[in-house]
């Protein structure tokens, strides 16, 4: 059974116990929105403008990237595929590099320990689940691409 060899990584549990806490226990938007103090012009600041346009990007590849796997088969069909097209001919995890992305550029944006808290457990979950993604589609498929990295393309 497929089911049974997919190990639990640990850090699956630890973000289910904190992003409650983080993002909805922790109320981190009204700070954002409400009690952060962000100089005047901060929109114009390259930091808020760099990240917004990461952020974009980041969110263009996700949703770009979770099309391709819903319609990687027909519904009457059952096993695997290997994705193509978009980010997916660079990484095995093009919506985990695309979410990372995104919220690397939220944080950027945001300039607090709120978002940045966030993008960097964003960062730990998703490449965790990457790399076992990756590795699972190098035993899968004899034929899958050697070039095709699992997480940052070209790097990892």
């Amino acid at each position: 059974n497929a089911n049974q060899n997919m190990r639990f990584h640990p850090c699956i549990s630890l973000r289910s116990l904190v992003y409650p806490f983080l993002i909805r226990g922790g109320k981190s938007t009204p700070f954002i929105c409400h009690y952060a103090d962000y100089p005047p012009g901060w929109v114009t600041h390259p930091c808020f403008i760099t990240g917004s346009c990461m952020w974009f990007l980041g969110c263009i590849v996700n949703i770009h990237s979770d099309y391709i796997l819903r319609n990687l088969r027909k519904p009457v069909e059952t096993g695997y595929e290997i994705p193509r097209r978009g980010m997916f001919e660079y990484v095995s995890g093009a919506n985990f590099f695309g979410e990372i992305v995104e919220w690397t550029g939220f944080a950027l944006a945001g300039h607090s320990v709120h978002s940045a808290a966030f993008a960097l457990f964003t960062l730990i979950v998703l490449s965790s689940r990457g790399m076992a993604h990756h590795k699972w589609f190098l035993t899968k498929f004899e034929d899958y691409p050697k070039s095709r990295k699992a997480l940052i393309p070209l790097v990892l």
